[in-house]
């Protein structure tokens, strides 16, 4: 996983056109952004953390012009709820359809690239916008984030699992579309480091030594995953330092923010499609002009669907109407500026891993020091059924895991790691306590723990609160309309109802009981 000769060059560009972009120039038309997202990235997976395991020289030269922020997490465990999410400035429980994994995404959620539109922005993307789900038959005329230069493809592939898209080349032609006189947003959603990975393409230094989090068993194996992890990071951040030297070649670098961040975790058990750590915590920085002392780290308590509001207040334009999420200009703008309020995050139905196309069902309320989850389906399996012990039928069970070797080897023999594969694939009960300080790998649920029982209570109230004050239908007794909703990717025979694309009667008819 060496970096060339002719990226070390190129990064060493970048860091030039970074320290020039430092003048400020007076009253600008308007700025730009270039959002970049990568796909399954946990904080603290960057160069800059000192893990060993990941180079990532545009994103730590990055922080040098901007604010990185060390506690960023997202609304949802999982990709298109966590876009969605971004996108409308809403928590997951506010967007109906859209909360949940690979369904709809309702046209009556205006989101901030709209916002832009209208303003006269130029907006697109490549690669990954808002996905998976059905936005066609939902009222969009384009894809929510904007419109789609994906044409042009690589002619070398760096392996059969990097993506094929020609990401530079696709911004450019999306430069080159782009009236004179006019600003752009353009969402750079790579693939990577989405599963899957090619085995081995990740390479270990002589000497180096793995890091793994303390989740995962430290086999050889686990090991090869994570470092072809690690690969794929750093495969994103070679395209961004690209993306950068060719925003410096057009002119618009010095007028451009940069926003860099990740929808969601790592794909490995424990952390995608759940609510502990590695599963919401992820990478965050915001680099570009007029930002107050660049090159700190700010450690508020911040959430992707502050993003929104904040992108809109950069580029003066109006809010979204009820947006929930708060505005980070203050931070970037004040050197000593920092907010100190929790952050909440949700899940509902993942994959299809369960009979019925039910999913796990959870609020989280993150603060400096804890992390509490409220799970509203305990008698379910939280990483999806364990497959039929006969006749599988092609399960292979917690299908809410992305298959991959790390997995595969856990299930083979989960008793040489009881520890990690309870916390990965057991079943969690109602309420779950982690002290983030003590234990960052949640481990040690303190839940029952008589210690930290008032802890427990004031948080699970404040989260009671937020979600009652935002009317999430799971407290005020009409949830299971999630349970309802469609689902337009790989549908798997589990018994009950199995049908992809469609509403789920039952649960549709519970509803209207409840109402």
């Amino acid at each position: 996983m060496e970096i060339s000769i002719r990226n070390s060059v190129l990064i060493g560009l970048v860091l030039c056109l970074i320290s020039m972009s430092s003048v400020r120039y007076e009253s600008p038309k308007a700025y730009n952004f270039l959002f970049a997202i990568a796909d399954d990235q946990s904080f603290p997976h960057a160069g800059i953390y000192k893990l060993g395991t990941f180079k990532t020289p545009t994103f730590d030269s990055l922080t040098k012009k901007g604010v990185h922020f060390t506690q960023a997490f997202a609304a949802a465990p999982q990709c298109s709820p966590s876009r969605a999410a971004i996108l409308t400035g809403k928590n997951i429980w506010q967007l109906e359809e859209a909360g949940t994994h690979g369904s709809y995404f309702p046209s009556k959620f205006e989101v901030f690239t709209e916002v832009l539109r209208k303003k006269g922005y130029h907006t697109g993307y490549t690669g990954k916008a808002w996905d998976p789900g059905n936005w066609e038959d939902a009222g969009w005329k384009t894809n929510p984030v904007g419109e789609e230069y994906n044409a042009l493809k690589l002619k070398v592939r760096v392996n059969k699992d990097i993506s094929d898209i020609d990401y530079v080349g696709n911004l450019a032609l999306f430069l080159n579309n782009k009236p004179k006189e006019k600003p752009f947003f353009f969402w750079f959603g790579a693939h990577e480091p989405h599963r899957t990975y090619t085995f081995g393409s990740g390479s270990r230094q002589p000497g180096e030594k793995v890091t793994l989090p303390e989740f995962l068993p430290q086999t050889d194996t686990i090991e090869q995953d994570f470092l072809d992890y690690a690969f794929e990071i750093n495969y994103f951040d070679q395209q961004l330092g690209k993306m950068i030297q060719l925003l410096a070649e057009k002119g618009e670098l010095e007028n451009t923010y940069l926003i860099v961040t990740a929808d969601n975790g790592m794909a490995f058990p424990n952390a995608k499609a759940s609510l502990h750590e590695f599963g919401i915590h992820v990478p965050l920085l915001i680099a570009g002009p007029e930002i107050a002392q660049p090159g700190r780290a700010n450690h508020s308590l911040v959430s992707l669907i502050d993003l929104s509001s904040t992108i809109l207040s950069l580029a003066n334009a109006r809010e979204l109407p009820e947006k929930t999420g708060k505005n980070l200009v203050p931070i970037l703008k004040s050197g000593s500026k920092s907010f100190k309020q929790p952050v909440f995050a949700g899940r509902e139905r993942h994959t299809h891993a369960r009979p019925d196309n039910v999913g796990y069902p959870s609020r989280a309320i993150r603060t400096n020091q804890f992390l509490y989850i409220r799970n509203f389906k305990p008698d379910r399996w939280p990483a999806g059924n364990p497959a039929p012990s006969t006749d599988p039928k092609g399960i292979l069970g917690y299908e809410d895991i992305d298959d991959s070797p790390t997995k595969r080897q856990m299930m083979q023999s989960p008793e040489n790691w009881s520890v990690a594969f309870q916390a990965g694939f057991g079943k969690k009960m109602s309420e779950e306590l982690y002290d983030i300080q003590l234990d960052p790998f949640c481990l040690i649920d303190l839940s029952a723990n008589e210690t930290y029982r008032e802890r427990k209570e004031k948080l699970k109230k404040q989260l009671e609160g937020v979600l009652t004050e935002q009317r999430d239908p799971r407290v005020l007794g009409t949830g299971d309309q999630f349970d309802s909703y469609p689902r337009f990717g790989k549908m798997r025979p589990f018994p009950g109802f199995n049908t992809q694309g469609q509403y789920n009667p039952a649960f549709i008819q519970r509803q209207k009981q409840k109402e």
